[in-house]
């Protein structure tokens, strides 16, 4: 092991800094759209009225599109140029988001959303490849994805906001538009500023692999979210699409051992600070995805804030999130990064459980405490991206973003289908524990199906008992979810703790 201490040689200073700040941008763009999404929900469902599964695809068809091609996208990028596939994702999320102008059902929406996904992964991949290639320094690189993740805190901290302010004058359609014109800014700011980077040498494309790894994860998924609508753990359909997303990855899996051109490296896993990096991306947004989104909910139709001062609310976390990411790595070299991530990620564990604490109405004391620790906690993970970067070779700079963002977006749409399930599971459960009075058996299962319909269905009725049990059943199932992802972020936190070598230096270059 030996230590780079030389200023890069590659690209000027200025040149390499305005990089970072446009790669960053990159990720606030995607970021925004996320938690925007958040807010904007509850009005999108009173407008279009999507069942509770049509909600789950809405969220997470997005990220389950981007999980399904960040492998295959960063490999073309790598052959292609990382610039050029970077700018071709600009292109494609911005003309995705302007087609919600036409978009009137439940069904469109989802299509949107799933176009978005695939312009998301021409982008997300691409920036931490490219920011690799800049910055071959160790250190100087440290810092710049301290950057990168303290500007994906920024857009939690934007993305309500915006969406707040767009929802209190227009349509829940203006989360979608926003992303027009920043698209635009990115792919000229891309165009003008950015090198270009590819693998010197790429290899064959593997075009089986490619349909391997997209088939494989979609019916893992689809097999997870079939279980949660089922409530049956012996739902035969669901075991059929598991074991064939168990088989059809294992095969995957074992092409890519035996090629030299194969798809994924996965000999990357051998080391442990990358495997100890990915699993702390993969296991903190599994826990955190759906309690947050079921936060952002709860505000809105238990408290009955407005969207802007439900994005308000959520400030603590991302402001937190964006501290923690700037002052990560320099505390990682002072204490170590294996501490930091795995103390960061408990923390990020006690915030969560600590919703737990709250009774039938949580107070904002305890949630504004909670989401600081939360966020907090998953600044940390900036140190989870020096890891995984941290020793790879250039050559493997797709591979090891690619395999990143898709534990962070994997963990997200698991989150989302598990967790969230979940929470619907004990939501239906303790709404019809006891018969509604004057809400008939038909009304009375629709309003089952999520909080935002049986509001909607207490405000036509004039039901004062149904509005108060709804909303005292899902406070109970958000309390709930918040344990168990409290509990999953503590295990996560101790997992990496064990799997990171003593000594891990984020700042030094592995040979």
């Amino acid at each position: 092991m030996t230590t780079t201490s030389a200023p890069d040689t590659g690209y000027s200073y200025r040149r390499r800094w305005a990089s970072a700040a446009v790669l960053s941008a990159s990720l606030l763009v995607i970021t925004v759209d996320l938690t925007i999404l958040n807010v904007a929900l509850p009005d999108l469902a009173r407008d279009l009225r999507p069942t509770a599964d049509q909600q789950l695809w809405i969220v997470d068809i997005y990220s389950l599109v981007l999980a399904g091609l960040l492998l295959s996208m960063s490999s073309l990028g790598d052959r292609w140029g990382r610039k050029r596939m970077l700018l071709t994702g600009f292109a494609m999320f911005g003309g995705a988001s302007a087609l919600v102008l036409v978009a009137d059902s439940p069904g469109e929406v989802i299509a949107v959303r799933a176009l978005l996904g695939i312009g998301g992964a021409m982008i997300m991949p691409n920036t931490l490849s490219l920011l690799r290639s800049v910055f071959t320094d160790p250190a100087e690189r440290a810092t710049a994805l301290g950057l990168w993740a303290a500007v994906s805190g920024l857009g939690a901290a934007v993305g309500p906001i915006a969406g707040g302010v767009l929802l209190e004058y227009f349509s829940w359609r203006a989360a979608f538009l926003v992303n027009v014109p920043l698209m635009a800014l990115a792919l000229l700011a891309g165009w003008l500023i950015l090198p270009e980077s590819r693998h010197p040498s790429p290899a064959r494309w593997d075009v089986v692999g490619a349909i391997l790894s997209i088939t494989g994860m979609v019916l893992l998924v689809w097999s997870i979210k079939r279980f949660a609508k089922e409530s049956d753990l012996t739902a035969p359909v669901a075991w059929l699409a598991l074991l064939a997303a168990v088989a059809v990855l294992a095969v995957f899996v074992r092409r890519c051992l035996r090629r030299t051109d194969a798809l994924l490296d996965v000999r990357l896993f051998r080391r442990r600070p990358f495997s100890a990096g990915i699993l702390a991306a993969l296991g903190s947004m599994f826990a955190l995805a759906a309690a947050l989104l079921l936060l952002a909910q709860w505000l809105q139709l238990v408290e009955g804030h407005t969207p802007i001062q439900a994005g308000i609310r959520l400030l603590p976390i991302a402001g937190a999130a964006m501290v923690s990411s700037v002052i990560a790595a320099p505390l990682a070299r002072r204490i170590g990064a294996r501490r930091v991530l795995a103390g960061g990620i408990a923390v990020a564990g006690l915030g969560m459980a600590s919703l737990y604490l709250g009774s039938e109405t949580i107070p904002f004391g305890l949630i504004a405490a909670a989401q600081a620790l939360v966020g907090f906690g998953i600044g940390s993970l900036a140190i989870a991206s020096a890891m995984i970067m941290a020793g790879t070779p250039d050559a493997k700079a797709g591979n090891a973003a690619a395999l990143e963002e898709t534990a962070y977006d994997l963990g997200n749409v698991l989150g989302v289908a598990i967790l969230g399930s979940i929470a619907s599971v004990l939501y239906r459960s303790t709404l019809s524990s006891t018969p509604l009075p004057g809400v008939d058996g038909e009304l009375a299962h629709a309003a089952g199906e999520s909080l935002g319909s049986a509001m909607g269905i207490a405000q036509e009725t004039g039901s004062v008992e149904l509005a108060h049990r709804s909303a005292e059943a899902f406070t109970e199932s958000l309390e709930t979810t918040s344990l168990i992802g409290g509990i999953v972020l503590l295990a996560v936190a101790a997992a990496v703790f064990a799997i990171t070598p003593r000594g891990t230096d984020i700042t030094q270059q592995q040979h």
